[in-house]
């Protein structure tokens, strides 16, 4: 990482985590420091060209997303500026490479002299050592309470945000309302107590005297001691300021809420109705997109860059490069429409395995449906190999992405930028892994709503809960004809099994994530009823097998019965069992909680709502006919 345009490490992220946890506008919070990573127009450097093809990362069909969320000028996803070897200080102790980030917040305190001022006071100085990257600190050198060494300075535990995106340091000068106006002696931020509490902080000024706990920045009280909001983004430059009415907010450094990343996923998947010369072309366009005649190809082939076409001759593979290059260039309106319903693509591939689409991204093998199982699912696949590209088109702050079925509903005013500039490229990852793939019955999903008036009903409280929760977010329409209980019957088991299956394949909860394919019959791409659970690492083979290997009809269906008896009790019934959401577009979940249900951020694909696992199961308050009635 740099700090401003002096190009210092300061700390060490994995490419993963500048778009889940430390992505553009985010605060990282360093040992020493807390820093806020600057926009993208900030990010090239001598030794990282985010225009290279070398850092880009081809994915047509998450390409055109992207494009129709930030505009047709992204020319490329790219790989974030992540030394290969973090480790390895030989490598990259003088390179000019990494994330650009700013110090925030400025404000910093002193924990000898309780001293509070901003990092460019005049009495702070920045101490670096390129051998301990984590001991990078700021100290207030000529300390009146501390003799000999300069104490290290701590930042400030407090900002400002707004729903809008902005984020600003804490305004101390209007907070502690000097007696003068015109006043601006040095602050202290004090402890009173022992705690360390907010009722226990006041800040004071040393010429004035004005005092004031920092529990007036919280709750109804900070209406009348917070300024309006400036319209900031540090990450773009204190300098770029917007006008915004939003309520501000005080929160603390580090709170969860303050940043929600935007981020566009897709599983590679070969070419439909294509051979396995052009599933090779596909997988290698990031190198054969640079041969734009024949002779570099053949250059390539000299080299030894295009081994996995030796089996095809020259003729050949330029025919199928062409082909390539003519159908990209032509960028005809069907397929960009075919290509934004992601979702609809893999679930024709799931659905319909063929192994003549197998290659090293992407490797079904159909398995028989579980014993006991047969009625209500149609298919289990195994997903051997599996490559998955996720892109970061921007953030959110306070409010979640999750809150929207859609992230175009994401209302613009929402959308805090990437960049100045509209983006010509945004920061993507690619990694590789292994899943199961498992289709409902159809007719078995229909009959049971069909059947069960009990299950009709809940299923029209549930599209109240869900009509008022888009309402009061002013997400057009209302009332968007989501088929809500074919949804959440896929997504609640979903979760029973990332729950059960995490306890023996050998991957943490967390790193397992959901895939939910939900369509009913009266759409035009529909129906589609099926739950894609998996895992997925960085590393150049992808993951271990664990996952698959649970695939196994016997294992699965012993997992399915105990994931299905895990979620019939809970250890918050009878309250979870008798939970349903109220039409006040609060909840969106019914029996479902933390104890049995719920999964981490990173799982889920819709931040744990529409979950209610009465609908698996007969739980204690038997609210409706259950799905699986053979448990």
């Amino acid at each position: 990482m740099a700090k401003n345009f002096q190009r210092r490490r300061v700390g060490e992220v994995r490419a993963g985590q500048v778009l889940h946890t430390f992505g553009v506008g985010s605060v990282v919070d360093l040992p020493n420091l807390s820093v806020v990573v600057r926009g993208l127009d900030q990010w090239a450097s001598t030794d990282w060209d985010p225009r290279s093809k070398i850092n880009a990362i081809v994915e047509d069909r998450l390409l055109t997303l992207v494009r129709n969320h930030l505009g047709p000028q992204v020319e490329q996803l790219v790989r974030p500026p992540v030394p290969e070897n973090a480790g390895d200080f030989t490598r990259d102790l003088y390179e000019n490479r990494g994330v650009p980030v700013s110090p925030f917040p400025r404000w910093v305190r002193c924990p000898k002299c309780e001293l509070l001022a901003p990092v460019d006071y005049g009495v702070f100085k920045l101490k670096s050592d390129p051998y301990r990257v984590d001991g990078t600190r700021y100290v207030h050198e000529n300390c009146d309470k501390w003799k000999g060494k300069s104490p290290a300075v701590i930042p400030a535990r407090f900002v400002v945000v707004c729903e809008n995106g902005h984020l600003q340091d804490f305004p101390w000068h209007h907070y502690v309302g000097h007696k003068d106006p015109n006043c601006r002696g040095n602050l202290r931020l004090q402890e009173r107590g022992v705690s360390s509490e907010v009722a226990d902080l006041w800040v004071r000024c040393d010429d004035c005297k004005a005092a004031k706990p920092l529990t007036m920045a919280f709750g109804q009280a900070a209406e009348k001691s917070l300024p309006p909001c400036s319209g900031c983004h540090p990450h773009l430059g204190y300098d770029h300021d917007s006008e915004c009415k939003a309520t501000l907010r005080t929160m603390l450094v580090g709170a969860s809420n303050m940043w929600f990343p935007i981020t566009v996923s897709s599983l590679w998947i070969p070419p439909q109705h294509a051979g396995k010369l052009e599933s090779l072309v596909e997988e290698n366009w990031n190198v054969l997109g640079e041969a734009t005649t024949r002779e570099m190809m053949l250059g390539f082939r000299k080299v030894g860059v295009l081994r996995a076409f030796d089996g095809f001759s020259d003729d050949l593979l330029w025919q199928a490069i062409s082909k390539k290059r003519t159908a990209k260039d032509a960028g005809d309106d069907d397929d960009v429409t075919k290509v934004l319903k992601l979702k609809v693509d893999e679930w024709k591939v799931f659905s319909k395995p063929n192994p003549d689409l197998n290659s090293k991204d992407f490797h079904l093998k159909q398995v028989d449906v579980p014993a006991g199982y047969e009625s209500y699912f149609e298919k289990v696949v195994l997903v051997e190999r599996l490559r998955v590209v996720k892109a970061l088109t921007g953030f959110t702050r306070i409010g979640s992405p999750g809150d929207y079925g859609d992230l175009s509903e994401i209302p613009n005013l929402r959308r805090a930028p990437l960049s100045r500039a509209v983006p010509t490229w945004v920061p993507a990852s690619e990694v590789r892994g292994e899943g199961i793939f498992i289709q409902f019955k159809e007719s078995a999903i229909c009959n049971w709503i069909d059947e069960n008036s009990d299950v009709r009903k809940r299923e029209e409280h549930l599209l109240k809960a869900h009509v008022e929760f888009r309402r009061k977010r002013k997400i057009e329409p209302n009332n968007d004809g989501f088929d809500i209980a074919r949804y959440t019957l896929i997504h609640t088991l979903s979760h029973a099994l990332i729950r059960q299956i995490s306890i023996d394949c050998g991957y943490a909860a967390a790193s397992i994530q959901e895939r939910i394919y939900s369509l009913s019959a009266e759409d035009e791409d529909g129906p589609m009823a099926g739950l894609l659970l998996y895992t997925a690492a960085a590393d150049s083979e992808g993951t271990l097998g664990g996952l698959v290997a649970l695939g196994d009809p016997k294992t699965l269906a012993s997992h399915l019965d105990q994931a299905l008896e895990r979620v019939r009790l809970c250890a918050s019934d009878p309250l979870c069992a008798e939970s349903f959401p109220e039409a006040d577009g609060l909840t969106l979940h019914a029996a479902a909680c933390h104890a049995c249900m719920f999964v981490s951020e990173t799982s889920c694909e819709r931040g744990n709502k529409y979950l209610d696992r009465s609908m698996l199961i007969e739980t204690m308050s038997k609210p409706c006919t259950p799905f699986f009635t053979n448990g």
